[in-house]
């Protein structure tokens, strides 16, 4: 039978209400057949871990990361699949980060959660979890994973975990994918798209958990005042920076920021330029607001998630040296970026 580790962190999937106070408790994934009694007709034998003290989403950070991906390690090889149970606000972050902590993936790593609580009567959380299992143990026709890779199911769609954003704070469809299309969708039956599913060409799983955090984001808008900013850029923790630029990657022509960006490249920073727009991609040089970036070595993120170039980032930074790190980030790793 196929066996799936369920490896819960907080998050409201795991919230039911307490009959007597009528507050929201966590509840005990071990007895998850209890709450969940659709589970017993999938034919999967299901495990679970739980975090000693459920996190709240908002207060996910590089500990937890490690804590996720060293538990998909210890038991990779007694399980053949691996659902993690998250809050949804920094779902896409904490997916992006493990497909890059995770690397040489032969098995499913699905995130899911839940905007309302598994013991509300129209929860989402019950289908996202019934379904995340089912995916998380299918194979094909030669006994291997069908899927390979880390990524979230929310509300009937799958996607590649490094590609997610959480776009909606009230609504059961809460992620999307904007640059990059559904793995699979879950209706009647699961319907794979098999050609946009990444396969590793490492021989084993490699896992990587010392993320540095060294990093700052920038998101520029108009009437924006630089000098308020400058401490970032002279500081010498910060080792990159993301900038959030508009449309395909334009910026304003302002000296002091320009200023800015050339001294701290040249003090050997890394400036990643990503579109702040819901889709699209970064395009250096195609407008003149954007050529200065070609001229002084800020590194185009072409289509990366806020989620993805941040995580990417520190990754790098704790994995590689600073040549290596300026060559990489511009490379494709984990289907990331196109």
């Amino acid at each position: 039978m196929t066996k799936i580790l369920l490896i819960y962190t907080g998050g409201t999937i795991g919230m039911i209400k307490n009959p007597l106070t009528g507050e929201l408790e966590s509840f005990n994934f071990k007895h998850i057949h209890d709450h969940v009694p659709e589970l017993s007709r999938l034919n999967v034998h299901i495990e679970s871990i739980s975090f000693d003290e459920p996190i709240d989403s908002s207060e996910m950070n590089l500990s937890h990361w490690k804590m996720m991906s060293k538990l998909v390690a210890e038991n990779y090889s007694l399980y053949d699949g691996f659902v993690i149970l998250h809050g949804s606000d920094t779902m896409a972050f904490s997916a992006s980060a493990l497909s890059f902590m995770l690397q040489g993936l032969k098995k499913p790593v699905v995130f899911t959660g839940s905007q309302l609580p598994i013991g509300t009567i129209r929860t989402d959380g019950k289908e996202n979890l019934i379904t995340a299992i089912e995916i998380a143990g299918m194979k094909d026709e030669n006994g291997e994973a069908i899927l390979q890779e880390v990524a979230v199911y929310f509300e009937y769609s799958l996607y590649r975990g490094n590609r997610s954003s959480k776009i909606s704070a009230n609504q059961f469809e809460a992620f999307q994918s904007p640059n990059y299309p559904e793995l699979a969708k879950a209706g009647i039956h699961i319907e794979w798209q098999k050609d946009r599913l990444f396969r590793s060409k490492l021989p084993q799983l490699t896992v990587f958990t010392e993320l540095q955090n060294q990093v700052a984001l920038i998101r520029l808008y108009p009437g924006m005042n630089f000098e308020v900013y400058e401490s970032i850029f002279k500081d010498a923790r910060v080792k990159a920076i993301v900038l959030e630029t508009y449309g395909s990657g334009n910026a304003p022509s302002d000296r002091h920021f320009q200023k800015m960006v050339t001294d701290f490249i040249e003090n050997g920073g890394i400036v990643l330029n990503i579109t702040q727009c819901g889709s699209g991609a970064v395009q250096q040089g195609i407008y003149q607001t954007s050529s200065f970036f070609e001229r002084v070595g800020v590194i185009s993120g072409r289509n990366l998630t806020s989620e993805a170039a941040l995580t990417k980032l520190m990754y790098l930074l704790g994995s590689t040296d600073e040549k290596t790190l300026k060559e990489s980030v511009q490379v494709s790793l984990v289907g990331e970026m196109d």
